[in-house]
């Protein structure tokens, strides 16, 4: 028998969280949970399992291993603090969507609470769950890039003025941050993934004029420079459907080194390694006319749906609380996706301030007994 797990709030991401644990040989899935009669009832018949109108029902009649929160809320993140919070106190482990809440305060307790319980806290930043990221990642051990000295990266819908309609639903309508507070997780989760913790913020952010002439308040358009720990930097560019990029359409991270760079498009698609002239492999430096470069190695890996990001992360979610790591090891934890909030936050504030240069807020140090590595 695996984890027996329960999972609250059931629209689609819900939906796709209790299709993955009921496919996992490491889970088994056995309530879930929405406060809407019409909208938990069918999963709960699709799967065999309660349907309950509550966390607190479902966790006083069911011995639960794992609560799974996909609640949604304003700016995507505004109902998770409740649920994560009582399924704590329960001490429960918890996967939470992202982004980990919509207000800083609310995620700071989170982390803290989970670590004061002794939990494991994990959240839903699965974009690194890839083919093509753990190839990025292998370059980087084997020390083919060198060291890191900067970080571009590309996220948005594709679109344009002839794509836009206003609306967006209760949970974006009327709130200005909506794009930044939903949708920066998974670029800050990135960028930190492969070049560490960011130590400074600098952002500039617009909305096109169709917005502006439809009343829309929504910062849609992000362009932000940050400094890496490591002393490398990166810049972000974030949309919400109102221009069509080039390399890999809607996704892209490119990370360059002193001996080599690499390019993941698309999340799933492709990993592209660019090898700088001189090192193994690579052209003589010699034999480079004006602006030549070394042939990329290029791997295709023939996915293309994002979709399976899904599985991927939350298998490993399983796997981590299965093996009982340290606390400290599992992977996309509820600190990991802290710094990505304290990052959007540090944004926003720069925003505000008409681009000045902020210090996002200090991490809460890792706590981890010596006995274990």
């Amino acid at each position: 028998m695996g984890l027996r797990v329960g999972v609250v709030g059931t629209r689609g991401i819900g939906q796709r969280h209790a299709e993955c644990h009921a496919a996992n040989e490491l889970a088994d899935l056995v309530a879930v949970c929405d406060v809407i009669k019409a909208r938990v009832e069918p999963v709960a018949k699709k799967h065999g399992v309660p349907a309950y109108a509550s966390l607190k029902e479902m966790l006083a009649n069911e011995d639960l291993d794992i609560v799974d929160v996909c609640t949604g809320g304003p700016e995507n993140g505004g109902w998770h603090y409740e649920p994560v919070m009582e399924a704590i106190d329960a001490g429960k482990h918890v996967l939470v969507e992202k982004p980990i809440s919509n207000d800083i305060e609310e995620a700071r307790e989170m982390v803290a609470y989970a670590q004061e319980k002794d939990v494991y806290l994990g959240c839903n930043l699965n974009h690194y769950f890839t083919e093509p990221a753990r190839l990025a990642r292998q370059y980087m051990e084997e020390g083919k890039v060198g060291e890191i000295l900067y970080c571009l990266h590309r996220m948005g819908f594709v679109g344009g003025a002839a794509t836009y309609s206003p609306g967006g639903g209760p949970n974006a309508k009327g709130f200005p941050y909506f794009h930044v507070k939903a949708f920066l997780a998974h670029p800050f989760s990135i960028m930190r993934y492969f070049c560490g913790d960011i130590t400074h913020v600098q952002a500039f952010m617009n909305r096109p004029s169709y917005r502006v002439a439809a009343g829309d308040p929504m910062v849609s358009i992000n362009s932000i420079h940050v400094r890496f720990e490591s002393g490398a930097v990166g810049y972000l560019f974030s949309q919400r459907g109102d221009a069509t990029m080039g390399l890999g359409g809607w996704w892209s991270v490119e990370v360059g080194g002193t001996r080599g760079s690499f390019c993941v498009e698309n999340c799933v698609e492709k990993c592209t390694f660019f090898p700088a002239p001189g090192t193994e492999g690579a052209a003589d430096p010699g034999k480079l006319g004006l602006g030549q470069a070394p042939p990329p190695v290029v791997h295709s890996t023939g996915v293309t749906d994002f979709g399976t990001t899904f599985p991927n992360r939350i298998h490993a979610y399983l796997e981590d609380v299965t093996n009982k790591v340290p606390r400290h090891r599992i992977r996309s934890s509820g600190r990991d996706a802290l710094a990505t909030l304290e990052y959007t936050f540090a944004a926003i504030e720069s925003y505000e301030s008409g681009g000045e240069l902020v210090r996002p807020a200090a991490l809460p140090t890792l706590r981890h007994d010596p006995r274990l590595q």
